[in-house]
């Protein structure tokens, strides 16, 4: 079924790629990624949901971490396997629905969404949220980077920090919401974000 992005894109998530880079490929991890992970915030398993071309995943994976990304994207994949093997690291790659991450059967430590969860809209937040409860580990940590309703260059998609707090009520605790950046390729100094600590 088409995420409210797809829906109002016309276009589905692989297609996004098959022209070039998509919007948010920015050819490196997001610096609110690189902050974190300088900060120690990755630890153990580390799950990148919507990992897109893999640029997160294969920055936390360069420091030793053991990452699996995944996408519906298989264009983007493949290139991520392709950047993966270029650059000597080992990273696993592979498809999932992020509505469906149950499947994958496994927990993780820590799991990050960048750019993914202002792509649903507010009927598939609870689907979501409830996906990503089930691969969290109890004591894990979900680190949410979205579009933020806040502040000037403001993405497609933007949150409000109530509706942010809102989805995570239920068996959650948000231990941070800062504002940040979320580089694009339309956003000369990045668009305005929130990045949320989030705790199981």
């Amino acid at each position: 079924m088409p995420t409210s992005h797809e829906r109002m894109t016309g276009v589905p998530w692989d297609a996004s790629y098959a022209d070039g880079p998509a919007p948010w490929e920015v050819g490196e991890p997001q610096s609110a990624v690189v902050r974190l992970a300088a900060a120690g915030g990755f630890t153990g398993a580390v799950l990148d949901a919507g990992c897109g071309s893999g640029d997160n995943a294969l920055h936390l994976a360069s420091l030793g971490l053991s990452v699996l990304g995944v996408d519906v994207a298989e264009t983007a994949l493949a290139r991520a396997r392709v950047k993966a093997e270029e650059l000597g690291l080992t990273v696993e790659f592979a498809y999932a629905d992020a509505l469906q991450l149950e499947k994958l059967g496994r927990t993780f430590d820590t799991v990050l969404d960048s750019a993914l969860f202002h792509t649903f809209g507010i009927d598939e937040r609870r689907p979501y949220v409830d996906s990503l409860a089930s691969v969290v580990a109890p004591g894990g940590t979900l680190y949410v980077l979205c579009f933020s309703d806040e502040g000037p260059d403001v993405g497609p998609h933007p949150v409000a920090k109530d509706e942010l707090t809102a989805a995570f009520a239920d068996g959650w605790s948000i231990t941070a919401i800062e504002s940040t950046r979320v580089e694009t390729r339309f956003h000369e100094d990045g668009a305005s974000a929130w990045l949320a600590t989030i705790t199981r």
